[in-house]
């Protein structure tokens, strides 16, 4: 359950009328069910419950301060990958021995904040990083906790723009580099090598790749035994999927079931990094039809979010179902919802059939609760959307809509 239900036609967040939330704040704008937040992260959380484990949600997803910690109170650790989720991961109160952190390219000074913020661990993705951690550990006078980010070419069998266990992708460390890796970091005078991290893409809907690239790790694991290097993380990363249309993708439980067959003899604590699976049914774009308008070969339903607000069915063809926030009887038409970006690729949906919604009527986008407001922008001097998160009864604004001197802000003075 997400959470968002029609009743008697009209959709509901929680116990919030949508149509009450657009006349409060606006359109566009993302709709957030804390209670399905609490019932993802627990279900998660609770399928790992026979294993010593820290599920660390991935900033990446949704990124929004109060969305942190409200999962920072329930437990949640979270996995970064810029300066910036650092930021905001603290002022949200998690905290730093509850913080992996993730991505190819951290600078001296990110690493440097992430180790006066005493992280967890830092999952290193390159030679290059590994020398880097160890001289600003140095620079600081401490000890810097890493592991290694395993490449074992395991197909995800999902969108290549997502795939990252590779050998063509430019995500971690092949096996035998990661061995020189290790030795390398046990030698060092400022490093601790405490784990092994692996990811290998997102929105993965079989178990298969996962259990595959979980069994080179291990393998990956007695290598560094007998290297006499023993660590005590596994991070297995994220990238378990949901529904957004027809997939039908395995139950945590499953995935927790999986897991802890294989690891439960093993002195390991498991590390997990969901994003998707936790915020992505959690969320909803609500917007506004702004024009209807006939071609000779097409309809169009202009609305007024874009490509800008929810970019991922421009970027990767993703579907997201729309229907109406208040239902009426009315004939079916195939149309395609656009914006007003100035792209022919600034489109919400193609080719769908829907019923015929007239200007002033508001549509909702579902499933947009992850790698929606995190990957929007200002393109064409846009403002970006507002946020609210629903609890039961309350609805709490926890990002105003941009104005526009938002827009030039951070601009010099003419």
């Amino acid at each position: 359950m997400n959470h968002f239900e029609y009743r008697d036609g009209h959709l509901f967040a929680e116990e919030v009328p949508v149509a009450d939330i657009v006349r409060h704040h606006g359109t566009p704008t993302y709709v957030y069910s804390a209670a399905t937040f609490r019932r993802h992260f627990q279900a998660f959380d609770s399928a790992f419950a026979g294993l010593p484990h820290l599920v660390c949600y991935s900033v990446k997803a949704n990124s929004n301060i109060h969305i942190l910690k409200l999962l920072g109170e329930m437990g949640a650790g979270v996995d970064i990958v810029s300066g910036g989720e650092l930021f905001r991961a603290l002022k949200a109160g998690i905290p730093g021995e509850k913080i992996v952190y993730s991505g190819v390219a951290k600078t001296d000074e990110e690493i440097e904040d992430a180790l006066r913020a005493g992280i967890l661990m830092f999952n290193a993705e390159s030679l290059g990083e590994i020398a880097a951690i160890d001289a600003a550990a140095g620079r600081l006078g401490v000890r810097a906790r890493i592991s290694l980010r395993i490449n074992p070419d395991v197909d995800p069998k999902t969108h290549p723009y997502i795939s990252t266990g590779m050998k063509k992708n430019k995500f971690g460390l092949d096996m035998d580099t990661a061995l020189q890796g290790y030795i390398m970091a046990r030698d060092m005078k400022n490093l601790d090598p405490v784990g092994i991290d692996c990811h290998i893409g997102s929105q993965l809907t079989t178990l298969e790749p996962f259990l595959e690239a979980l069994d080179k790790v291990l393998g990956f694991y007695g290598k560094l035994k007998d290297l006499g290097i023993y660590v005590n993380y596994l991070d297995l990363g994220g990238g378990l999927g949901i529904t957004y249309d027809e997939e039908e993708p395995p139950q945590p439980s499953a995935f927790g079931a999986a897991l802890t067959e294989r690891l439960k003899d093993l002195p390991l604590t498991l590390v997990l990094e969901p994003g998707r699976v936790i915020c992505g049914n959690a969320g909803i774009l609500v917007f506004n039809t702004v024009y209807t308008k006939q071609t000779p070969v097409k309809k169009f339903v202009i609305v007024d979010a874009a490509m800008n607000d929810l970019v991922r069915p421009s970027l990767y063809g993703s579907y997201h179902r729309i229907e109406e926030v208040d239902k009426k009887s009315r004939p079916v038409e195939t149309v395609d919802v656009v914006g007003g970006i100035c792209e022919s690729t600034d489109f919400l949906a193609r080719d769908r059939e829907m019923p015929a919604v007239e200007p002033g009527e508001c549509l909702a986008a579902f499933s947009a609760g992850a790698y929606g407001m995190t990957m929007s922008s200002q393109y064409n001097s846009r403002r970006r959307a507002a946020e609210v998160l629903v609890d039961g009864r309350e609805e709490k604004l926890i990002r105003r809509r941009e104005t526009y001197e938002d827009l030039i802000e951070a601009e010099l003075d003419l």
